[in-house]
């Protein structure tokens, strides 16, 4: 169940804030995935198997978005939460394989619980 706390009243009425139910996101470019022939659904589906494979079991939820604005040559596009809250994005090999990704998007998660 979904806990919702309220926060200060706005101008738009009461700000509500609810638990979410994934630890990490993971956000790939669907026009770089487009452009390298490799196409987002796929990046996506590779990543969440690699994440189903590990036996930590993070909770992350792997996302298409719209064109990021960075557009590199021949690489993909992604970001995380913490690259976003660095002001960075990613940029990828796309022949990476998917466990290899995870371990440049999501660093920490070789300690584990």
């Amino acid at each position: 169940m979904t806990r919702v706390s309220k926060l200060a009243v706005t101008k738009r009425g009461p700000a509500k804030a609810a638990s979410a139910p994934f630890a990490e996101i993971v956000m790939v470019c669907a026009k770089c995935a487009k452009r390298q022939g490799v196409g987002a659904k796929a990046v996506r589906g590779g990543l969440k198997r690699a994440l189903k494979a590990d036996p930590r079991g993070r909770k992350v939820r792997v996302v298409e978005t719209g064109c990021l604005g960075l557009c590199p040559k021949r690489s993909l596009t992604l970001a995380t939460a913490a690259s976003l809250g660095e002001g960075r994005l990613l940029v990828l090999d796309p022949d990476l394989a998917p466990a290899a990704m995870l371990d440049v998007l999501l660093p920490g998660r070789d300690d584990g619980p």
